[in-house]
């Protein structure tokens, strides 16, 4: 199993989609307001879920040497993250993301890589806690949005890496059908492969009732609200699993990175909860373990995962969404 870092889109980017549904008339921190209040917003002020995959197979190599083909019993997961923005005036924001991951695996043959003893079973926990400065001004006569963000992450023993992350984003075409941004995203991480990524975020109403939801390289789905309060959404997201292990006095991390293709069920639950249900087949291209001090092509572990399938249960919160429709 690989992961490649989760340096896609910075948290405090996501609010400039509802720059350009609001009226000009009103403030940015307004706009703001209006798109954290839709009835699926695209952030969830606390949010909780559930994962599980069914059993995969995978072949490793350790320092070079190609170990014994495994299998992966069971890999599950719950995740919880709280994202609060601070709304200060109409040119700024101040957001925090909190984040937390218990990760539960068990393989088929023990292994010592979990830990100094051969094992077959590991628990992990991750966290990770982030700052980010958002800026809305003006560039070539378009929108454009700024933002900068300090954050950190470790286990349940340590705290572990401070990173950096500078975005810049041009509101290209705003319009009632059709919302389209590009932008650069830099990293201050000398573990991240890719240390400037390019960022394209296109959002489409057709008149069939789909609509296109596009956030590269983050996202690619079709969505289309079914039922009274329901919404269905087909296609690919990407996220990772990253979490340290320590062994002989050094710490060691631990990145993978998933492709999650199928289909996702929202439903408008009322009292400003969102339950959420995902399923379909996860493509994990590599995983790797490396000491924390280098890069993660400096590796000392490797594994390929075959492909699996995942369920995923969640529920939201949301202070300031907006109540059921009756």
């Amino acid at each position: 199993m690989k992961i490649i870092r989760k340096a896609l889109v910075p948290l405090a980017m996501l609010p400039f989609k509802n720059i350009v549904s609001a009226q000009k008339k009103d403030s940015i921190p307004h706009k703001v307001v209006a798109f954290v209040t839709d009835k699926f917003p695209q952030t969830r002020d606390l949010n909780i879920e559930y994962i599980q995959l069914t059993p995969y197979k995978y072949s490793s190599a350790f320092q070079g040497m190609d170990l014994p083909d495994n299998k992966v019993k069971n890999f599950s997961q719950v995740n919880a993250n709280a994202n609060i923005y601070f709304i200060k005036n109409r040119k700024w924001i101040l957001s925090t993301a909190l984040n937390y991951r218990f990760t539960s695996i068990e393989t088929e043959n023990p292994t010592s890589l979990f830990s100094g003893e051969s094992s077959n079973k590991g628990n992990f926990h991750y966290h990770s806690e982030a700052l980010t400065f958002t800026h809305f001004s003006k560039l070539f006569n378009k929108i454009a949005v700024y933002s900068a963000t300090a954050s950190v992450d470790g286990s349940d023993q340590h705290f572990e890496r401070v990173r950096g992350m500078a975005t810049g984003n041009i509101i290209l075409k705003a319009n009632a059908k059709t919302k389209m941004s590009v932008g650069l995203a830099v990293l201050i991480d000398r573990s991240a492969q890719i240390p400037v990524l390019p960022v394209f975020t296109y959002e489409h109403k057709f008149d069939n009732g789909w609509t296109a939801d596009i956030i590269l390289p983050q996202k690619l789905l079709m969505r289309k609200n079914i039922f009274s309060n329901g919404r269905i959404s087909l296609g690919s997201e990407m996220n990772n699993t990253s979490f340290y292990l320590y062994n002989s006095d050094k710490t060691y991390e631990f990145r993978q990175l998933a492709i999650n293709s199928g289909a996702i069920y929202e439903h408008n639950l009322g009292s400003n909860f969102i339950g959420t249900l995902k399923t379909g087949l996860r493509f994990m291209p590599k995983a790797r373990i490396f000491d924390k001090e280098e890069s993660f092509k400096d590796y000392i572990f490797e594994a390929t995962p075959k492909p699996s399938f995942y369920f995923n249960i969640g529920i939201s919160y949301n202070p300031f969404g907006k109540p059921r429709s009756k």
